[in-house]
């Protein structure tokens, strides 16, 4: 038997970070997971892109307070990892003004929250980063389906840059920062395995009991197990009863292809989101560009019930739809014979906008439905959860007396009640990776 302030079931970048916080409050801390190392799951495949657009107000306010936290990580941590630590490469993003893109409400947030940006027109864009078109192609479409997928149908409006943003290096190397952050606060973490009941009594959590058999007790748990977040919900007590927006994994599909030749575009590239071909792309190591779907309407979604069991080879026909697709903003992109890229598990809840949220079973609480777009965003995560928890269990009831946060670096108070598992859905939201 053991026992501890709070244990986290998922040491991916949500969970770290949420136990490093925890951890900095004095609670003692254990994490869980079923992988042999912080990182392991679904964060080591994220484009852990840092972007500022978002479809709310509190989505660009809650991405661009993670800003800098990513711009001054190690002194953030107040440790050295014998790793390394991650690098946040900032690039820049660049957000086309399209069909694709509600770009005009972006804007209105961005003045709202504060962020640096600059307009360009479309031979601005084109002057910054030469290999680029200025067509359009609107509406998106699949090559295999459209007879003219390659006809420009226009030109583009221009498009919104934003300086301070980019993409951090390594996202498995950050988690592993956030561990050795947390265990220097006193914080424990348990690999190899797999959470199999939540244990509670008279509707409030008591603990958990492992695959090993072991009893571990507290009266906080923190449920941030990304895609397999559904189902530890399902071992909880009345949890999902009290829920109207839940999670379910989602397969996406990332590709990677060379720089077009005589570019430099590692160097000399820019974080973008293309809406007018619904794909967002960045600069990867070796000169190479990472591109992957904005979910159109033309792509088929591919749920999974088995978040253990589920297709991890890339299709042709996906690497086909994106890469094509980037061709067309980069007409000199060479399409290579051989398709290289990853496939992996988003966790979506209902409207692409995640639950940071307490429970119906007392001291439970969930950090879930991050869907592919809040690595930006986990080490506010990790402050908006430590601060939650705190809250309620000093005797505040969070659902009707909804947590403010005060983000310190922005100055924005955020009502979390934004993130409740309560809400209706939020017809803001774009229902898709951007969130």
């Amino acid at each position: 038997m053991k026992n501890y302030d709070a244990i986290i079931i998922g040491a991916g970048i949500i969970g770290a970070a949420t136990a490093f916080e925890l951890a900095k409050k004095g609670y003692k801390t254990l994490s869980i997971d079923k992988l042999p190392s912080a990182g392991y799951g679904s964060t080591s495949n994220s484009c852990a892109i840092v972007r500022a657009h978002y479809s709310t107000y509190e989505g660009v306010a809650f991405a661009y307070e993670g800003f800098f936290y990513w711009d001054d990580w190690a002194s953030y941590l107040e440790v050295e990892d014998e790793a390394g630590m991650a690098q946040y490469r900032k690039t820049g993003s660049i957000l086309i003004k399209s069909k694709g893109h509600d770009w005009r409400k972006v804007k209105k947030h961005y003045d709202a929250v504060g962020v640096e940006y600059e307009e360009w027109t479309p031979q601005q864009m084109v002057d910054h980063i030469p290999i680029f078109s200025d067509d359009s192609f609107w509406p998106v479409t699949r090559p295999e389906e459209d007879p003219h997928f390659h006809e420009p149908k226009g030109k583009l409006e221009g498009a919104i840059y934003t300086p301070g943003s980019g993409y951090v290096n390594d996202p498995q190397l950050s988690v592993h920062n956030l561990q050795r952050a947390t265990e220097a606060k006193g914080g424990e973490f348990m690999f190899n395995t797999e959470v199999v009941e939540i244990r509670s009594e008279a509707d409030k959590v008591v603990g958990v009991t492992t695959s090993k058999g072991e009893r571990i007790d507290a009266p906080i748990v923190v449920n941030a197990a990304g895609p397999h977040s559904f189902k530890i919900n399902s071992m909880a007590k009345g949890v999902l009863e009290g829920m109207n927006i839940k999670t379910q994994p989602l397969r996406h599909e990332v590709h990677h292809v060379p720089s077009p030749e005589g570019f430099d575009f590692y160097n000399d590239g820019y974080h973008t989101s293309d809406g007018d071909n619904a794909i967002y792309f960045r600069p990867e190591v070796g000169n190479m560009i990472l591109v992957g779907s904005e979910d159109p309407e033309c792509d088929p979604q591919e749920w999974i019930e088995d978040p253990d069991n589920f297709n991890r080879n890339i299709s042709d026909a996906q690497y086909k739809a994106q890469v094509y697709r980037l061709a067309r903003r980069i007409p000199s992109l060479g399409i290579p014979n051989k398709q290289i890229g990853i496939a992996d598990l988003y966790d979506c809840s209902t409207d692409w906008i995640p639950i940071y949220d307490k429970s119906d079973l007392g001291g439970y609480y969930m950090a879930i439905g991050t869907s592919g777009n809040q690595f930006k965003t986990a080490p506010v995560v990790g402050v908006l959860m430590a601060e939650l928890i705190d809250y309620s269990e000093k005797g505040h009831d969070h659902d009707s007396e909804p947590f403010k946060l005060l983000m310190k670096h922005t100055g924005i108070t955020l009502d979390v009640s934004f993130f409740s598992r309560k809400r209706e859905v939020n017809e803001d939201s774009s229902f898709s990776v951007n969130g």
